[in-house]
């Protein structure tokens, strides 16, 4: 688990799927079983708090991002909503969102162009690529590998890069675009021999 204070009153957690199994959940669990999923955040919120040297108490906002290769990205907000404050005691109100993009970050762009050949043996064709603090991002929604299982997109691309919290706003926001839409087949028609 990695805990980042974003400001006085926000921080980030991101967790694994590993760090989530870890912590006796499942993805699926997430969206299933309730009192287990408020057990475990409770204490993740704990956890964060020592962390980050922060008691929290009163109503937090905790929005979870389920990555589909990456793991969890959790947002807390602690709210300024008054409520009656017992010590310690601590009210969520938490949202799921499950994201619809896998996004892999390169060390190079020899390995950009590698996994793309891969794609593109897999008939995929779409795809983005930007570079973003010196690593190239790879970012594959839904739509581009529809007819493959997540989870073999997610082995291929694990032997070129890792997989990344990074979302794409903030890649379209300050990344640079080196590729748009169709990246995976502009890869194969310009650096394929």
């Amino acid at each position: 688990m990695r805990v980042e204070r974003m400001s006085s009153e926000k921080f980030k957690i991101f967790l694994t799927f590993d760090d989530l199994l870890d912590r006796g959940l499942t993805k699926e669990e997430l969206w299933n079983d309730l009192p287990r999923v408020h057990r475990v955040f409770s204490d993740m919120m704990y956890d964060a708090g020592v962390e980050l040297g922060v008691e929290l108490n009163g109503m937090l906002l905790v929005q979870v991002y389920l990555l589909q290769a990456q793991g969890m990205l959790v947002v807390v907000t602690k709210s300024k909503e008054d409520i009656d404050e017992e010590d310690g005691y601590i009210e969520m109100k938490v949202t799921l969102d499950e994201s619809k993009e896998m996004i892999f970050a390169f060390e190079d762009f020899e390995d950009v162009i590698q996994a793309g050949f891969h794609l593109h043996a897999l008939a995929v064709t779409k795809g983005d690529v930007y570079l973003y603090n010196d690593h190239y991002y790879m970012i594959l929604d839904d739509d581009s590998i529809f007819h493959l299982e997540a989870e073999q997109v997610i082995a291929l691309l694990s032997e070129f890069s890792s997989a990344s919290a990074m979302t794409s706003h903030r890649l379209i926001e300050y990344g640079h675009s080196i590729m748009k839409n169709n990246a995976i087949e502009t890869i194969y028609k310009y650096f394929s021999k």
